[in-house]
């Protein structure tokens, strides 16, 4: 997959290097022409002989201090730290005078949220954040259908992030508080909340039903949301560890036909085997895990299309060398957060919650 770029690259460093620096994030800055991973921050010993290994010409430090003092060096700053850390170092990056992109969630309320896209607004800073999932290739072919008016009226979209880890593992994302963004619903739910409000627009209302289901858990690891949004569609979404069956990956209901994904895209599996999101047939969806168009009894496969993370990158690169327009909107994914709140609303009361 080509990313053609003239320009002299833009230097960026990496805040974290867990599973969002080292999988989601490092191989696919070093694969986008233009971009240069030229800084690493992480304290851990074994994770900064990491990257040495396979970034060589990357610096690393231990501290964001360290990285502070050397701010002029670089043009973005990426973070990928623990959840509750994301706003204080996005804000500290901006004052910096780096452009920065966070991973999700953008920040642990929509109070914070709102406060950080201002203060992007007031410095005239790039600040966007990583929802690779609107480059997954099920959501890029779900989307062309919806434009094409294939499925005709929507009314029911289901999504679902469904996995099977009945031992919590001890790391703060999933033996953690709420209090400190811990939970499947700050670690997935963003992802499925965005991909819905990109397809159906503002949500008005929101239901949810939420539970700590594993033994050592405190926040949430199973989560159902009912979204009913503005133009009328409804939205069910899933989120859950104890999935020993999960359910399909997309299923969407119109007035004219019905698509349905079984299985998710296949980037973050080929990160995590370490290949190289520059090879050529990255994000190709082989044909026996194609959605299908169904009608009535009938059913055909319909062709994925290619997914696209390394194109989110893209346009991070356009955005701050370019002046191009972000790849993702901070309004879209503050309201993503406003959904967020409203369904812990929703749970400690029964309700239906009103945006």
């Amino acid at each position: 997959m080509e990313h053609e770029h003239d320009g002299p690259d833009l230097h960026v460093a990496l805040i974290g290097y867990g599973k969002g620096g080292e999988v989601f994030h490092a191989p696919l800055i070093d694969a986008v022409p233009g971009l240069r991973l030229s800084a690493v921050v992480t304290a851990d010993p074994e994770r900064q002989r990491a990257v040495h290994e396979r970034y060589p010409g990357t610096t690393v430090y231990a501290s964001v201090a360290d990285l502070w003092a050397r701010a002029d060096r670089y043009e973005i700053a990426v973070v990928s730290t623990p959840n509750d850390t994301h706003a204080p170092l996005a804000r500290a990056a901006m004052e910096a005078g780096m452009a920065v992109v966070v991973d999700k969630p953008f920040a642990l309320t929509p109070v914070h949220a709102r406060e950080l896209t201002a203060m992007a607004e007031e410095l005239d800073q790039v600040l966007t954040v990583y929802h690779n999932r609107r480059w997954d290739s099920d959501f890029l072919t779900l989307w062309n259908l919806i434009e094409e008016g294939t499925l005709g009226q929507v009314h029911r979209f289901e999504s679902r992030f469904e996995r099977w880890r009945p031992k919590a593992k001890n790391t703060w994302r999933e033996t953690g508080g709420v209090e400190n963004g811990a939970g499947i619903l700050y670690d997935l739910g963003p992802h499925l909340i965005d991909q819905a409000v990109n397809l159906f627009g503002p949500v008005a209302t929101v239901y949810a039903e939420t539970s700590a289901l594993r033994e050592g858990v405190s926040a949430e690891d199973d989560v159902f949301l009912a979204l009913q949004h503005a133009r009328g569609a409804r939205s069910h979404l899933w989120a859950s560890a104890l999935a020993a069956a999960p359910g399909p990956r997309f299923r969407v209901l119109g007035n004219s036909g019905a698509f349905v994904v079984q299985d998710l895209d296949g980037q973050e599996e080929r990160l995590a085997a370490g290949e190289d999101p520059r090879s050529d047939d990255w994000g190709v969806v082989p044909e026996e895990r194609w959605g299908r168009l169904a009608v009535g009894g009938q059913s055909r496969p319909v062709p994925s299309l290619r997914g696209a993370y390394p194109e989110f990158w893209a346009g991070v690169r356009d955005a701050v060398g370019e002046g191009e327009p972000l790849p993702v909107d901070l309004h879209e994914v503050v309201h993503g957060l406003e959904v967020v709140e409203a369904a812990r609303r929703s749970f400690r009361t029964g309700a239906v919650v009103e945006l």
